[in-house]
């Protein structure tokens, strides 16, 4: 097929695509946009995105802010260790992505939509509707909540890109991400000192669980996609960009036709690194099958249907310490 034929080329860069159009809602550079989007959700998986409309300044003062709660002293950061809901703290050594290795050098600082406690998902017990921690700072909870919002406008252009590439409707994502379960996370990773180990990585090769991610790093570097020959490839900092990476849900979503692809992060600039991932899903109970225009009578469905949220909650219980009893 098409897909495996352009695969075949393989990929040495991340691609960058300039999203104006989208926000512009200009017809025809949409149309462009979206054929840029498809070449790179087949070949790579992983995209920088230009002209995202967030300014500058946000970002800045989102980096600060994270800065501001890393510095804090352990012991006043794990007053808000991860809750039940995964929102809050989470130290070093909480995250296992490959079986074998030592746990992740990093630690992050995990948030999502603010729901009332009167919301029905709060009220029904649903998993991931619970309330955010925040850090006695001030003005931090302001900062970092106006970059969630941003960044999940940017993340609805972004879908309504992905929808055209696959000739569906440009609303056909938007329409399901209404009540989306979007989760953040300030991310520190530390120097890794001494001799670079083969079984220890700031983040180890893994693909992201859900459906996009949209990434702020900061210019220290790191970030690195692995591509189908198993080369490493380098997605540095890009002034003025964010990385947007599709996540297992998409390829299953797509029925394998968009990639998710493997990356990890190591980080060998001696400095304290780091970056600030959005988790874009849809709505908890949103079933994943297979796309109409992702099959036919000789491409069938490759994966039964599963909820967004029965699959997220799943790989959180797969791969992090506190959710099996571990301290």
């Amino acid at each position: 097929m098409a897909v495996a034929a352009a695969r075949e080329a393989d990929f040495s860069e991340v691609p960058v695509v300039d999203i104006a159009p989208l926000l512009a809602q200009d017809a025809a550079g949409t149309q462009r946009v979206a054929a840029q989007i498809r070449a790179a959700a087949e070949l790579v998986g992983f995209f920088y995105i230009a002209n995202h409309g967030v300014e500058a300044t946000l970002l800045e003062r989102t980096l600060d802010a994270s800065r501001q709660f890393f510095a804090l002293p352990e012991a006043e950061r794990l007053e808000l260790k991860v809750n039940r809901w995964h929102r809050g703290f989470v130290p070093t050594g909480q995250t296992v992505l490959v079986a074998g290795l030592k746990p992740d050098l990093k630690e992050s600082f995990n948030f999502s939509v603010e729901l009332a406690s009167d919301d029905p998902d709060v009220i029904a017990g649903r998993p991931l509707a619970g309330p955010n921690q925040w850090p006695d700072l001030p003005g931090w909870r302001v900062t970092v909540q106006a970059y969630y919002d941003a960044i999940v406008g940017v993340g609805n252009h972004v879908l309504r890109g992905l929808a055209l590439a696959l000739d569906l409707s440009e609303t056909h994502f938007t329409s399901l991400f209404r009540r989306h379960i979007a989760r953040a996370r300030l991310l520190h990773y530390p120097p890794q000192n001494g001799p670079l180990a083969g079984d220890q990585f700031g983040a180890a090769r893994h693909a992201d669980y859900g459906c996009i991610t949209i990434l702020w790093q900061d210019p220290l570097g790191g970030l690195e996609v692995q591509n189908h020959a198993g080369d490493w490839i380098a997605a540095p900092f890009l002034p003025g960009t964010f990385v947007v990476n599709l996540g297992d849900l998409m390829q299953r979503w797509t029925n394998d036709r968009f990639v998710s692809a493997k990356h990890r992060v190591i980080n060998r600039s001696g400095r304290e690194r780091y970056s600030i991932p959005v988790f874009y899903d849809p709505a908890f109970d949103t079933v994943i099958e297979c796309l109409p225009t992702c099959q036919s009578p000789d491409n069938p469905a490759r994966y039964p249907p599963i909820s967004c949220g029965a699959w997220i909650t799943g790989k959180y219980d797969s791969n992090y310490a506190y959710r099996k009893g571990a301290a």
